[in-house]
């Protein structure tokens, strides 16, 4: 199978504070809601289109990646810590409702970005008519049953992210990769090149293609997990929230017990996707879809 992602109503560059931009894409429906979604560390939001296509009859879908990923241009110094990314959130909050306007809107954010996400709201403020997490891997306080696992699989991601090969061929070399990488077995047909393609750029020596993302960049923000103290309850947030997690009774899971235990402890609207990792989107696409959609009615917004 091979995706082929529709071609935007409309893009915009958001200028960031130290002149690096972000590139949103609009697709979908003008007069819908309005959703904003973004993608993990190391990934980029096209390859989450698996989950996000479902979207487009009924969503106003701004689709756009941190800055040093995707379609963006890898900013120089990279200023690639949470606390940017916050800020950079912030403005492309900003920017969008000054260029297209108020309407309800909610935020669709996955991993690193669903960190970014809840950072911005504590941090910064509400923003949102609705806010889903998907799987946030975040670090619960020393002590906690969770947290010498979470402690230990953020430093093995670091170590694997700081020697993982940065230079490619061709894109099949990148998709090849994945296909043979236990992390993106479940992911569903197609996924592996889509991903491939949209976390590669052209090599500016012309030699190939390399990473949008470097690995020094990838790595960095694994580590900063175990500083951002981010274990809060619901009742934290200004709004609704909704926390869907990878499923938490697979064998070897991390991220899905840690979040089981944040939605249960922290008083959140909590599911998890059955027989999901931690790419649960690209995985179970249409089970995801299916929580969104629910979240969204009970918010209004669908």
């Amino acid at each position: 199978m091979h995706f082929e992602l529709p071609a935007p109503r409309m893009t915009f560059d958001v200028a960031l504070e130290d002149g690096a931009k972000i590139r949103v894409r609009r697709h979908g429906r003008a007069d819908g809601p309005r959703l904003l979604l973004t993608h993990g560390n190391g990934f980029a939001a096209d390859a989450y289109f698996p989950y996000w296509q479902h979207l487009l009859a009924d969503f106003d879908l701004l689709v756009f990646d941190f800055r040093n990923h995707g379609q963006n241009v890898p900013a120089d110094p990279p200023h690639h810590t949470y606390e940017q990314l916050v800020r950079d959130l912030e403005r492309v909050i900003r920017d969008a409702k000054s260029r297209l306007g108020e309407k309800p809107t909610a935020g669709l954010f996955h991993s690193m970005s669903g960190r970014t996400a809840m950072k911005h709201a504590l941090e910064v403020g509400w923003r949102w008519d609705a806010l889903l997490l998907f799987d946030p891997p975040n670090v619960p306080p020393p002590g906690h049953p969770a947290f010498e696992a979470m402690a230990a699989f953020e430093k093995r991601l670091t170590a694997w992210a700081r020697q993982r090969r940065r230079h490619f061929g061709s894109i099949e070399e990148l998709t090849e990769e994945y296909r043979q990488s236990r992390a993106a077995a479940r992911w569903v047909a197609g996924a592996h090149e889509l991903m491939a393609r949209s976390v590669l750029r052209k090599s500016p020596n012309g030699d190939g293609y390399e990473l949008v993302c470097d690995p020094e960049n990838e790595a960095t923000i694994y580590a900063q997990a175990m500083t951002l103290n981010l274990w809060p309850s619901a009742k934290e947030f200004g709004g609704p929230v909704k926390l869907i997690g990878c499923d938490p009774n697979m064998k070897g899971s991390t991220t899905g017990p840690a979040n089981q235990a944040l939605g249960v402890e922290g008083g959140y609207d909590y599911s998890f996707v059955p027989d999901s990792g931690h790419l649960l989107q690209i995985e179970k696409p249409q089970e995801c879809v299916q929580l969104t959609l629910e979240f969204l009615k009970r918010c209004g917004l669908a």
